[in-house]
């Protein structure tokens, strides 16, 4: 039995295509910007898209959770064990749309029995929409709103081959991965959606993510999507990663898994030397900290 019918993905697709315009049209315009935390941004257009698909997808779905980025409230739903839970991120790469770039998009993505099992990532000033999920395949809407199949590209592994890191990673991890992996080429860019689409398309080898900020909806959809693509999510131990209560902050819902998004002949290959980069990081400031308190 398919996941879902026809008729409610073709709502699914409307209401991430006018999500994403609206998006579009107001990065254009005056819009208001709050820090959360620690650079973490929301803009008055996340919060207003928030609202959209929280109402949208409660009528489309009674019976199943809602999960929305802005609406803190909506967290419990997660934690009352629905078989069917959607996660929805109104802008992923909200520091990308706030300096107009175009690496920012809307996601949706589902959890049925604590797995990810279908995703929609729709990059509006790139005009591209992408779907799919388990059993189910993956397709691509290009700006003349023409449906193709989406086919998954993987990196031949060799010499210069593309990693994606992001900025934060880079900053913290950056040089002790390069010392171990000098072949690596780093490369980055907004939404983490679009990161493992890059990946799904031949555009890198491999997404590590590292720095403890990501959270349900920002992986759910694209963790489908690459499932689905026949990528390997993982942590740095080779873990699956894993999406029920156990694994998450219950109030954040951060995960509590680093991740690694990759063609299977790159994670075999580099997993291990990405973990001692880590690790080695780590322990340096674990001494660091012990020899301020100590002198403190």
């Amino acid at each position: 039995m398919p996941i879902l019918t026809a008729e409610e993905n073709a709502v699914i697709l409307q209401a991430v295509l006018q999500g994403g315009q609206q998006a579009r049209q107001a990065a254009s315009e005056t819009f208001e910007v709050f820090e959360k935390g620690c650079e973490d941004y929301v803009t008055t257009v996340d919060q207003a898209l928030d609202h959209f698909f929280a109402q949208l997808f409660a009528t489309q779905f009674p019976a199943d959770g809602v999960v929305t980025e802005e609406n803190q409230a909506s967290a419990a739903a997660f934690l009352n064990r629905h078989d069917r839970t959607w996660f929805i991120d109104p802008i992923d790469g909200t520091e990308d749309f706030i300096n107009h770039g175009q690496h920012y998009s809307v996601m949706v993505g589902l959890l049925a029995h604590h797995r990810p099992r279908a995703g929609w990532i729709y990059a509006p000033a790139q005009h591209r929409l992408y779907w799919g999920g388990h059993e189910w395949g993956l397709f691509q809407q290009d700006g003349q709103g023409q449906t193709v199949p989406l086919e998954p590209q993987p990196q031949t592994l060799g010499e210069n081959t593309t990693m994606l890191l992001g900025d934060r990673d880079q900053r913290h991890f950056g040089a002790a991965i390069a010392q171990r992996l000098p072949q690596l080429v780093f490369n980055s860019l907004g939404s983490f959606g679009l990161k493992v689409l890059e990946v799904i398309k031949g555009q890198a080898g491999l997404y590590v993510y590292l720095n403890g900020r990501v959270k349900l909806w920002d992986t759910t959809g694209p963790l489908a999507l690459a499932a689905a693509a026949g990528l390997v999510c993982c942590d740095l131990d080779g873990q699956p990663i894993r999406f029920d209560l156990n694994s998450v902050y219950p109030q954040s819902l951060i995960h509590r898994q680093p991740m690694i998004i990759g063609w299977p002949a790159y994670v075999e290959q580099y997993r291990p030397a990405l973990r001692e980069a880590v690790v080695a990081v780590r322990s340096r400031e674990l001494k660091l900290g012990s020899a301020a308190n100590t002198v403190g």
